[in-house]
């Protein structure tokens, strides 16, 4: 759907406006974290059961937050993450057919009070976006688990946007790269200061 390059473009955006802006992406952005990625983007569709699959994102999560991201907060920078608990409930969740129960049991444990302030949500045919995934190499074992996943997937995200209107924004992923970006920049901007 685009989500890199579009927090790339928002992070340097941000810069310009006078913020101290910080991009993450999950799972990953830590050592061990970026260990658990590993683990769980690669081998073949079904070599985790979802529940292991939301137990390694949710230890991937915390040692994210601990040594990425509540860090930066505190020192006072923008964190832009590129996925982060909606994708557990978006892919694990609703996807795969996971304890949702569970997965908010490890939200309250471990997120706690670190929960987004803005969460965008990229919204694409799912036809169009493993396509897209193809055309730049993308592999990974959930681009293979197929379309009915995908269309489950995309189901999910648009949910939880709905669930949550204060907080999420849907961004018409189907667009240009300068029109999702202005689409982005108007979503983020009432929530920063930003220098004329």
């Amino acid at each position: 759907a685009g989500k890199s390059t579009q927090t790339a473009l928002l992070a340097e955006r941000l810069r310009r406006a006078g913020h101290k802006a910080f991009l993450t992406r999950e799972p990953g952005g830590s050592t061990d974290a970026d260990t658990i990625r590993h683990l769980l983007v690669t081998g073949e569709p079904g070599r985790w059961s979802t529940t292991a699959e939301i137990l390694l994102n949710y230890a991937a999560r915390e040692s994210h937050l601990n040594e990425t991201i509540r860090p930066a907060l505190a020192s006072g920078l923008t964190v832009i993450c590129d996925r982060f608990s909606d994708s557990t409930r978006a892919y694990q969740g609703f996807a795969g057919d996971g304890d949702m129960q569970l997965i908010e049991q490890l939200d309250a444990a471990i997120v706690g009070d670190t929960q987004p302030d803005l969460t965008l949500v990229f919204d694409i045919d799912p036809r169009i976006g493993l396509e897209r995934a193809k055309a730049r190499g993308g592999d990974d074992r959930f681009e293979r688990k197929g379309l009915a996943f995908h269309g489950k997937l995309r189901e999910g995200y648009l949910s939880i946007a709905e669930s949550f209107p204060n907080r999420c924004r849907l961004i018409d992923a189907a667009a240009s790269i300068d029109e999702i970006a202005d689409a982005v920049w108007l979503a983020v901007s009432p929530h920063v200061q930003v220098s004329s």
